[in-house]
This record gives structure tokens, sequence and C-alpha cells, in this order.
């Protein structure tokens, strides 16, 4: 499945005309994960398509959903209300990091404060950012995650995002049904895009601007890393898998307020593998004695 969503995407063209804007819409993803309401996916493919998403297969990711044949499902396809090729051309996928593969940015949809969960943003600064990973390598891909209507996103799918967002609705009513989030999120992300196209003829090569930068990181050369460094860590003594307490949730809170490039997560799974090579040869050492 990783290698499906992959696939689909094409490269983003530098400085593309107000008439490529489709082009650079297929690099932002919509992931729902274990949707409880087939209506409720079907609102959603509704939404995204309002705001010039979800045209290419792979736009719109399902987790899980509890209705195995949502898309075909007479409440969502009735819901969906026009956008029936969103729908149909949704991908299904039984886990969170099939859905994230071959992005570089994501963010959580979740109110519920987290202690060591990702860097809080508000949607106008979260998009900001997506819109930054787009330019600075338009091969990538952005995707906001979406959690269960009830219970929202479980911790695990949290703490593989980027960041953390949420809508700042009226404290004493702040009832936002699934699609009137995502198409809060499209609406902010559109602005964004089209904001580009605008003051710069197109999406603009921002290096210049901050200094250098190289490749953002997958998610899953992200995620190889942690295990790696973790692998690592537990090596040398200064990991006890047995009681492991926080500390790579602590280290992942870290890493992602940094923006990991493609060569950051290779230095840092050349330490893991020097930790590795230092805790075999220590308890090579403990047995000779």
């Amino acid at each position: 499945m990783t290698e499906v969503l992959n696939s689909q995407m094409d490269p983003i063209p530098r400085g593309a005309a107000a008439s490529d804007l489709s082009d650079i819409f297929a690099h932002v993803r919509v992931v729902l994960v274990e949707t409880s309401h087939p209506g409720n996916v079907g609102s959603v493919a509704r939404a995204i398509k309002t705001m010039g998403f979800g045209h290419v297969p792979g736009s719109l990711v399902l987790v899980s959903p509890r209705e195995p044949g949502v898309v075909s499902h007479p409440d969502a396809v009735a819901m969906a209300s026009g956008a029936d090729d969103v729908l149909a051309s949704a991908t299904i996928v039984d886990s969170i990091e099939a859905a994230l593969a071959g992005t570089a940015f994501t963010v959580a949809m979740t109110a519920r404060q987290r202690e060591f969960g990702p860097p809080r943003l508000l949607p106008r600064a979260a998009v900001a950012k997506a819109r930054s990973v787009l330019e600075a390598d338009p091969a990538t891909t952005v995707a906001f995650v979406f959690g269960n209507e009830r219970f929202g996103l479980p911790n695990d799918a949290v703490l593989r995002c980027s960041a953390v967002t949420h809508i700042p609705a009226n404290p004493v009513y702040a009832s936002l049904n699934l699609a009137q989030a995502v198409q809060l999120i499209a609406y902010e992300m559109r602005l964004a895009l089209l904001e580009a196209q605008e003051t710069a003829g197109g999406l603009p090569d921002v290096a210049g601007d901050i200094g250098y930068a190289g490749d953002p990181a997958t998610t899953e050369q992200i995620e190889a890393m942690f295990g790696h460094l973790q692998a690592g860590l537990a090596a040398i003594g200064f990991l006890d898998p047995a009681n492991p307490r926080k500390l790579m949730p602590r280290l992942r809170r870290l890493f992602a307020r940094t923006g990991l490039e493609r060569e950051e997560v290779n230095i840092l799974r050349g330490i893991a593998k020097r930790m590795l090579l230092t805790g075999d040869a220590k308890h090579d050492d403990n047995k000779e004695d």
C-alpha cells in the first residue's frame, strides 16, 4: 500500500501557473482514522472537493473505517452530493503508517492536550508550514489527519504526526462535526496555496530566504530512524526496554520541532549504528570477564 500511495503523486512543477493548481493540490492528503458513519465520509469528500482537493487517487485515505464498504454505502454517496468521484477514489488502508506513506509533513487534528505530543500550532500556522514543505520539495506530500467522530485520534496516530492543530472554536460550544473540521482546514490550505500563486506566480523557492534547506525526511524515514535510535539507546544502556518511561515520546517531540531533513535522519541513524556497535563491544568484553 505504501508503494500505491507514493506512485499516485507526481512532482509539483516549480513556478507552476494558476492553471496548474490541480497539480499542486494533488500533494495534499486528507486522512480519516476509524470513521464511524458512512455519511461523514461522503460529507468529507464533498468538503475537500469544494476546496480543489481530492481529485487524484490517494488524496482521501481512510484508515480502518467502521463500515468496510463505505465508499459505496448509500449514506456516503448521498452525502457526497456530486463528489462521488472523490469518494470512489478514496484509498482504504489498515494502519496509520500506510496512510502517511510518502508524506514529509503531517498534521493531527485534536483538541486534547497531550504532554508528549508533537508541537501544537493554530490551523493557519499549520497550513503555512505545510505550504513551506511543499515549496522546499515539490515531489513530497503533506497530510492532515482526523480521528473518529466520538473518540478522536488515538495516541499512536498523533505521535506519528509532525504537528498538532485544533480549531479555536467557541469554548462554550465547540461542537464541530467531522466534515466541518475538514472543510475549515481545507479552506485554509487552499488560501495558502492560492496566495503562493498570486504573490510569486507559482510556488516560490524559499530556500534563498532561509538559507540552505535539504529535502525533508519522509514519515517512513523518520519512523525507521526512531526504531534504529531506540535500539541504539538500549544497546548502550541509556534506555531500559523494560522500563522506558517517556524517553521515546520526548525524543519524538524534540525532533518534531526541528523538521528533520533526510541528511539529518541519516546522521542520526549513523549515530545509532555506532551505539549498537559500542553496545555489542561492551557485551563481548563482559563475556570475556
